[in-house]
């Protein structure tokens, strides 16, 4: 296992510091120098310190590891569970790994081997039966030593459980420290994060959930956001609405922070003085929101890169997956499944046109190639006959020599033939976004989602709000069309049809009539047979349109002609674009190729006409302090404020002079999506947004049938 050499840690990464990615990253590598990096600070940590708050780490220092340095720099093993190699996953590769000293990383319920010679590093949740796991590897002595880290806090009574075992097992020497991180989260990019409880929505409006499942659920949310403010190490107003989820959390978590206050004092040294006079003066924002105020923002066709290949491809934790279609041998079509891990924060072409139009990013995509690939090949040419000749050194190596009127020139080479290794890299990466926009537009085009984007976005902005009637007809005659979308968008257009108009439920079961009978599922001569695949879908969706028609029934939703009164106004932009479009979409015609120019001219209809979704509305209203909005109606509570439990009364928040907002954390209490994440990012500066789990509208779907 050991090594000739002592493992290093990267300088830092190029993302600002101020992220909540960068944060949580500083975080677990002081984790993995065993919370005790050698630094030029004056504190040092206990041989058996409880809580992360006891570290004394100099994240900056921390770029080689010393040789004989005491056995927090020694090659190292990192044991997990599968929840914390969720939150590992997006932040280190396994070449990361290695230089921060890993170099091995097992799942802790998996069969491992003793190696006593070298100290393990866990990262688990503070459960009965990982600690128990960990008890029985201490008392076998399979590692060196056992540095604890819990994803989040660990209950006195657990703690006295595990220490009776360790002392029954004669093995208290083994356990070397035990912290807790509060890192109970998932971040993905910079600016987004997801607490990972899947199926979310289910739980938290399942009538059988039962009020004991109920208040442990929203503990678990309020768990998660203590991490996130404990990383972001600052003390934020929280806003949400009154009763219900948002509520219910907001109170937990207002606890949380006042039964913890030493989590956020480790902080105060780490940010400087600057850092302390800055946020003296700006406080964040967060501001918690439950899904139920929007369902159509989930369900909803969307415009953007990223937000599509969430919708239309295989996408989970920054992995997209698809089967890619090519000739062989002119005759045969071969399929080739193809894989590539995106990230948004290193990668120039996806970190700019993530949150663009699908159209801009094809056209820029195939500007950028074009330009990467005239410059490589511009280098490699001069190389070879620009002037410059060849000769062996001494030493025996090649060494290039210009002649007397080409020295100059020689020199511009040197420099340019230095910079290859990043053109081809950039050249690479390019290459990848060829291939999803290709993945991306086979779906798109196949499916005619821009008409099913254009319509839903009409009907979302209450351009329909006048003529009900016309709505029906768009509707009915493009869920009847046989030729336009799959089973899925069909059912996904009529939701949005059900949620952003007054349409009497009649309408709806006419508009549903008429797709079922469009795709011959109503009767056995009514036309072609579904596939199974299909059916499934079509049996999904109709019981997921009747959960929702049952909630609009009894008033539990509002509809976003309920909401349209307050963001009417930012659509007033929303067709200044149309001049844009024509040369857009001709340039970005002319510079694709193959499918990509076949196909851009069926997506011309998904740009200039983004709108602002109800989150975004909701934060803005709150950090402009607007008279008559949420403003007015939410919770403000402050935790700095030590009377009433942190609250100022909405009579008094007008009165007091409120801090000026520093970032915003924008938290959905269920799931949420790329699309919603785009919106926000579009409108608003310096904003993390964070859900209970990211869902693709397909999934989404599939938790609202189980709720029938």
């Amino acid at each position: 296992m050991a090594s000739s050499g002592p493992p290093t840690v990267p300088s830092p990464a190029a993302d600002p510091l101020s992220s909540l990615k960068r944060k949580q990253l500083n975080s677990v590598t002081r984790m993995l120098a065993l919370n005790n990096v050698s630094s030029n600070s004056s504190g040092s940590t206990s041989n058996a310190s409880v809580g992360a708050e006891a570290s004394s780490v100099d994240i900056d220092s921390y770029n080689m590891l010393p040789r004989g340095a005491p056995a927090q720099n020694q090659w190292k093993i990192l044991i997990y569970d599968k929840t914390c190699r969720s939150i590992i996953s997006p932040l280190l590769s396994v070449s990361d790994l290695r230089r921060r000293g890993v170099t091995l990383h097992l799942l802790l319920d998996s069969e491992r081997e003793p190696i006593p010679d070298v100290p393990a590093v866990y990262f688990v949740e503070p459960t009965r039966s990982n600690l128990s796991i960990i008890a029985q590897d201490c008392a076998v002595g399979l590692y060196k030593a056992a540095y604890l880290n819990f994803v989040t806090r660990l209950d006195r009574s657990l703690l006295e459980e595990f220490a009776r075992l360790i002392v029954q097992s004669n093995s208290v020497e083994k356990v070397a420290l035990v912290f807790d991180q509060y890192l109970d989260y998932v971040c993905l990019e910079r600016n987004l994060f997801t607490l990972n409880k899947t199926n979310s929505y289910v739980l938290y409006n399942d009538p059988t959930t039962t009020e004991h499942m109920m208040e442990r659920a929203m503990l678990d949310v309020a768990n998660g956001l203590l991490s996130v403010i404990s990383t972001i190490g600052q003390l934020p107003v929280i806003r949400c609405a009154k009763g219900g989820a948002p509520e219910m959390v907001a109170r937990k978590l207002m606890k949380m922070i006042s039964d913890r206050p030493m989590i956020f004092d480790r902080h105060k040294g780490r940010a400087g003085a600057a850092g302390a006079s800055g946020s003296a003066h700006r406080r964040p924002l967060m501001v918690i929101m439950d899904r139920n105020t929007d369902l159509i923002t989930p369900v909803q066709h969307t415009s953007t890169y990223q937000a599509l290949i969430d919708d239309v491809l295989t996408h989970k934790g920054n992995r997209v997956e698809f089967e890619s279609k090519t000739e062989d041998t002119g005759v045969r079509v071969k399929t080739v499944a193809k894989r590539f891990d995106l990230d948004a924060d290193e990668d120039p072409f996806y970190s700019r046109h993530k949150f663009n139009p699908f159209p801009e990013a094809i056209e820029s995509n195939g500007v950028e190639l074009q330009n990467v690939t005239k410059k490589t090949d511009e280098i490699r040419s001069k190389a070879v006959g620009g002037g410059v000749t060849e000769r062996e050194g001494q030493s025996g190596t090649l060494v290039f020599d210009a002649d007397a009127s080409a020295s100059a020139g020689a020199n511009d080479l040197a420099t340019a033939v230095d910079s290859l290794p990043a053109l081809i890299e950039r050249k690479r990466q390019l290459e990848v976004h060829t291939s999803i926009l290709q993945a991306v537009m086979t779906q798109v085009a196949s499916r005619d989602i821009p008409q099913f984007y254009e319509l839903e976005s009409a009907l979302a902005t209450g351009s329909y709000k006048n003529d009900q009637s016309k709505a029906k007809r768009d509707v009915m005659e493009l869920v009847m069309d046989a030729t336009k979308g799959k089973v899925a968008d069909k059912i996904r257009l009529i939701i949005v049809y059900c949620l952003a108009t007054t349409a009497p439920g009649s309408d709806i079961d006419e508009v549903v009539c008429g797709m079922r009978d469009s795709l011959g599922s109503s009767a056995p001569g009514g036309g072609p047979r579904l596939e199974r695949e299909d059916e499934e879908k079509l049996s999904q969706g109709l019981a997921a349109i009747t959960y929702l028609k049952r909630l609009r029934s009894m008033n539990m939703i509002s509809t976003m002609s309920d909401q349209l009164s307050a963001v009417e106004s930012s659509y007033a932009g929303a067709s200044a674009s149309g001049d844009m479009l024509s040369t857009l979409m001709k340039s970005a015609t002319n510079q694709a190729t193959g499918l990509l120019a076949k196909a851009t001219e069926r997506v011309s209809s998904m740009l200039g006409k983004i709108h602002k979704h109800h989150v975004t509305c909701v934060v803005e209203n709150l950090i402009n302090q607007k008279p008559g909005t949420e403003d007015d109606e939410y919770l403000y509570l402050d935790p700095r404020i030590s009377s009433r439990g942190g609250e100022v009364s909405l009579s008094e928040v007008r009165q007091i002079a409120r801090a000026p907002v520093g970032e915003v954390i924008a938290f959905v209490i269920g799931p949420g999506s790329y699309s919603e994440h785009a919106n926000l990012n579009q409108q608003i500066d310096n904003v993390i947004y964070g859900c209970c789990e990211l869902s693709s509208p397909e999934a989404f779907l599939q938790q609202l049938a189980s709720l029938q």
